[in-house]
């Protein structure tokens, strides 16, 4: 590590007190799982129009949407963090960007084609001769078309949910430019860590703040609503693991603050999880907007969303991201062999729980939103289940072992 002047730092910090900066973490799988289970609960309420009612049920269950800001923390987490590492700790390369897109499109793609290739079979069949649509699925890139043949920004039948994995591959390809931005802009505070470390902080504030700019134009006249699936608008979710990120890095520099920081918020888990559960009741409630799922938000309250649904993602993910492999508080709740199974499939949950959704309703004869809820998720839940199972030992293990190639 350089230095240019004098810091406090921690006398020789033990590793278990440290954040990890590499490696698998049980914890952060069940992270994953519960984000995963989270968007199906709001899906299956969605699908039996239990979010149409105007209860606190019904409220509650349509802010289970506020898992996705967790998917994109987890992904500034995750993927940010070894161009942190290049920026502050000696002996770091800069990660390759062909191999990064490489690790990326092997991880996403395979599985999600298998995906589209089952709607465009069984529910879109109209369409399964339109290679333009294909075109659109395949390459992620269906929310940009302007006029789409399914009528709403979010996607056609069975892909619904897909908008989060356009935005998310669209993150991923400007991750190396932007992280070489952040880089040059922390190198020019000189050789000292600790002021590399904080205009790190500082610039991703900034690129945070995109988003609450970028929302204003969502509501600006001749302007779409269709910009709520572009990747501007959830820079700020991204920059809270990109930031979880440079602190955990710094810390394994030895300087006092973020050590400190880290031993904090892991240690008190229990009330970061209880801020985060207050929040989320305040956000699913009416101030953030209808509840019905199908009235237009103003721009205050799509404002109000942002914030607050990055508040309950960051208290929710920052004790596990800032806990040392010694800290045993979380891994018992969320690093269990159950758990953390489930979030080593959640990605399979993500893709499949849709195209399991529409299937299961129309098989039963129910009509769009109509059913019950308490009936169909036990029953879609453990179908999802199962399939994602049996996608990520034949698609996603396999993708894997070529990443690592």
């Amino acid at each position: 590590m350089t230095t240019t002047r004098a810091e406090e730092r921690t006398p020789d910090p033990r590793p278990a007190e440290l954040p990890r900066i590499s490696g698998h973490q049980d914890a952060l799988d069940g992270v994953r799982a519960v984000a995963a289970l989270g968007v199906l609960l709001f899906h299956v309420a969605a699908d039996t129009g239990h979010t149409f009612r105007s209860d606190l049920t019904a409220w509650l269950l349509s802010g289970a949407g506020i898992c996705v800001p967790v998917f994109f923390t987890l992904s500034g987490l995750f993927l940010y963090r070894p161009w942190v590492a290049a920026v502050l700790l000696d002996g770091h390369d800069r990660p390759r960007t062909g191999r990064y897109l490489w690790r990326r499109a092997v991880r996403i793609l395979p599985a999600y084609w298998l995906v589209v290739a089952f709607v465009m079979g069984t529910i879109l069949t109209a369409h399964a001769g339109d290679p333009w649509t294909w075109l659109k699925l395949l390459t992620l890139t269906y929310t940009y078309d302007p006029h789409p043949w399914w009528h709403t920004y979010l996607g056609p039948s069975g892909l619904g949910q897909i908008w989060s994995l356009t935005v998310e591959a669209a993150w991923y390809a400007l991750l190396p430019v932007t992280a070489a931005l952040l880089g040059r802009y922390a190198r020019r505070g000189g050789a000292d860590t600790d002021r590399r470390a904080r205009r790190l902080l500082h610039a991703i504030a900034g690129y945070a703040a995109v988003s609450f700019v970028f929302t204003i134009f969502m509501f600006t006249p001749r302007m779409s609503i269709q910009l709520g699936v572009f990747v501007p608008r959830y820079f700020a979710w991204f920059a809270i693991g990109m930031a979880l990120s440079v602190v955990t890095v710094w810390a394994r520099t030895g300087a006092a603050a973020p050590v400190r920081f880290c031993r904090t918020i892991a240690r008190s888990w229990g009330t970061c999880w209880a801020i985060a559960g207050v929040l989320y009741c305040v956000a699913a409630s009416p101030l953030t907007g209808p509840t019905d799922l199908v009235t237009l938000d103003t721009t205050w309250t799509a404002e109000l969303r942002v914030l607050l649904y990055g508040l309950v993602a960051a208290f929710f993910v920052a004790p596990v991201a800032l806990a040392g492999p010694g800290d045993s508080g979380v891994d018992r709740i969320l690093g269990n062999r159950v758990v953390s199974f489930l979030g080593r499939i959640s990605y399979g949950v993500f893709l499949w729980q849709l195209a399991v959704s529409v299937t299961w309703f129309r098989v039963t004869g129910h009509a769009a939103f109509t059913g019950g809820f308490l009936t169909a998720l036990p029953v879609i839940t453990a179908l999802t289940v199962a399939v994602a199972t049996l996608g990520f030992y034949a698609v996603e293990k396999p993708a894997l072992r070529l990443t690592r190639r």
